[in-house]
């Protein structure tokens, strides 16, 4: 099969397509005929050699944690009556940016009628984000909640379940091109986070998700009103925002952790996939590259250029 190969830690370039022997399904599990991969600022960060500990990769490897496609065979112990489905899978943290993946059958998510695929793919790990945080922090009618990097992957999904929640929504993003996407997904408000003094603009807030990190997120968190929650999904300025707990504390503001269990995770990938079949949620997709050229989808990534979610299409490689 056709994949792209990650030999060495480095820029963009060192993502390399190649051939790789084709997986065998083992014991509970699948051989997914892969059509669209997901592609993740965290796997910029683990290509580059920066990625989080413990998932630091053994080289060489077949990057990618996210798949989309049909079930092709079934391993010992599983339904064969799984293949010829349409499923979403983790692939464990590896073997994603491939044509084809061996994934765990319990892990698989079956796509509902009338999502198209790409857009399953779109919200494996956004929209399940999305949904814990919403249930972490439940906005409720008439709060105002800031929503950083909101014009990313799991930004825009925030946006869009934080309005349908009542709440007045504010987003902040880096570029009016940005900010601009916000809007049109409902945003009521939006400012450019790279300029000086944004949090002026924006007012109090009674619910922070802090995707960005860093002075962003600590400037954000200056904002939240007493008695209001706070909580951190992403580091796209590469670094947590670390607010002190006394310091919260002090402003009666709760800093929440989502720590889910494994039944939780599950419970809100299968909400945002029915949220989306439903059509009360729509992931936006803004980049698609194929397959081969996997290094400009992370060029692209790090460029901060992009918008909502990247996805590799696999198909007609």
């Amino acid at each position: 099969m056709r994949a792209v190969w990650l030999s060495e830690f480095g820029g963009p370039e060192v993502l390399v397509p190649g051939e790789a022997p084709d997986p065998v399904p083992g014991d509970g599990q699948v051989l997914v005929r892969v059509e669209y991969a997901n592609v993740t600022f965290v796997e910029t960060q683990v290509r580059a050699g920066r990625g989080p500990q413990p998932f630091a990769p053994r080289l060489p490897m077949i990057p990618g944690n996210g798949v989309g496609g049909t079930v092709a065979a079934a391993g010992p112990g599983v339904d064969p009556g799984l293949v010829g489905r349409r499923v979403v899978s983790g692939t464990g943290g590896s073997g994603g940016y491939a044509e084809l993946a061996a994934v765990d059958a319990g892990g698989l998510f079956e796509v509902p009628d009338g999502l198209p695929l790409d857009e399953a793919v779109a919200l494996l790990a956004d929209g399940r984000t999305a949904t814990l945080m919403m249930w972490a922090t439940r906005p409720r009618q008439g709060e105002r909640v800031l929503v950083e990097a909101a014009a990313g992957g799991v930004g825009t999904l925030l946006v869009q379940l934080a309005k349908a929640a009542g709440a007045t929504v504010v987003a902040a993003a880096g570029g009016s091109h940005k900010t601009d996407v916000a809007l049109r997904l409902g945003a009521d408000e939006a400012v450019d986070y790279r300029e000086p003094g944004w949090s002026e603009k924006t007012g109090p807030v009674d619910v922070v998700f802090d995707g960005v990190g860093g002075d962003v997120g600590r400037e954000a968190f200056t904002l939240v009103r007493e008695g209001g929650r706070m909580v951190s999904f992403g580091l796209a300025s590469g670094e947590w925002a670390g607010i002190p707990e006394e310091a919260a504390q002090a402003r009666h503001v709760t800093l929440l952790q989502s720590k889910p269990a494994p039944q939780e995770m599950r419970d809100a990938t299968l909400s945002a996939l029915r949220e989306a079949a439903a059509g009360r949620l729509r992931p936006v997709i803004g980049q698609r590259f194929p397959l081969q050229n996997a290094a400009d989808a992370h060029a692209a990534i790090q460029s901060r250029a992009t918008t909502g979610k990247t996805l590799l299409e696999i198909s007609g490689l």
